[in-house]
């Protein structure tokens, strides 16, 4: 399967790469204007630097990404390219990025390459309609061979996946995780569908799916409610609602394993 299908992307701004801001932004002069377009890797969540007035600590390898993603740029032409919203809030353009040749043809798909080296997680939006086996097969590349955030003894942990066990996920709440288990029971209680990892849905790990976030599933011909006893891997923040909880709004950050 290719990445994307072609329908699906459009051709933006092209331009020389002035600043890496981290692991998964960059400042992009087009040459069009004066100004330039500050870009966001969209479908992946590098680690973040330390930010003061978000009160946000630096975590494990956040240098070393931005590091990395110097590398990859350096001294190269990039493409952008739109699958979806084309700027965020913020009026960063949110795109996939491909370094060009000297032949002006995509050569390096960037969000691969680092999710490959171990430098970023998958982590889709429902506006943007990435493909991600792709991205996720870089992603179990790197996980195999303990690469960057994947290898435990730089990071102590702290992107490990995550066991299902609600007294070890409370210690992770307010924060984006990957947890993976057996879902045991599947609920619609009042239009929120309910994954639930354990017998007790008020102390347990749950998987949560709201009424409107449903009809994405539905477009995606995904059926939750039938993943009783199915294996999966689920990305999120973790929220406490009871016990430990992840909203999910989109069908590709819930994997099923076998």
């Amino acid at each position: 399967m290719t990445a994307f299908a072609k329908e699906t992307l459009r051709k933006g701004e092209h331009g020389q790469v002035v600043r890496i801001i981290d692991g998964d932004s960059f400042v992009l002069n087009t040459g069009v204007d004066a100004s330039d377009l500050n870009v966001s890797l969209g479908g992946i969540q590098s680690p973040k630097l330390a930010n003061t007035y978000k009160n946000l600590k630096e975590w494990p390898l956040a240098q070393e990404a931005k590091n990395y993603l110097s590398e990859v740029l350096k001294d190269k032409t990039v493409r952008l390219y739109y699958d979806g919203d084309e700027r965020d809030r913020y009026g960063r353009a949110l795109a996939q990025v491909w370094t060009l040749n000297e032949n002006n043809r995509r050569d390096i798909w960037v969000q691969e390459a680092m999710v490959r080296a171990g430098y970023a997680r998958v982590y889709t939006w429902p506006s943007h309609k990435v493909e991600t086996q792709k991205l996720y097969n870089a992603e179990k590349d790197a996980r195999r061979n303990t690469r960057g955030i994947w290898n435990t003894v730089h990071t102590q942990g702290f992107y490990d996946i995550r066991s299902p066990d609600p007294t070890a996920l409370a210690l992770h709440v307010d924060s984006l995780q990957i947890v993976e288990g057996v879902i045991i029971s599947t609920a619609d209680v009042r239009g929120t569908q309910y994954l639930n990892f354990g017998s007790d849905y008020k102390t347990d790990f749950t998987i949560a799916i709201s009424k409107k976030s449903k009809r994405v599933f539905k477009n995606a011909h995904y059926n939750p409610l039938a993943l009783k006893g199915a294996h999966v891997r689920v990305r999120g923040w973790i929220e406490l609602q009871n016990g430990p909880i992840i909203w999910i709004n989109d069908p590709r950050r819930l994997e099923v394993l076998d």
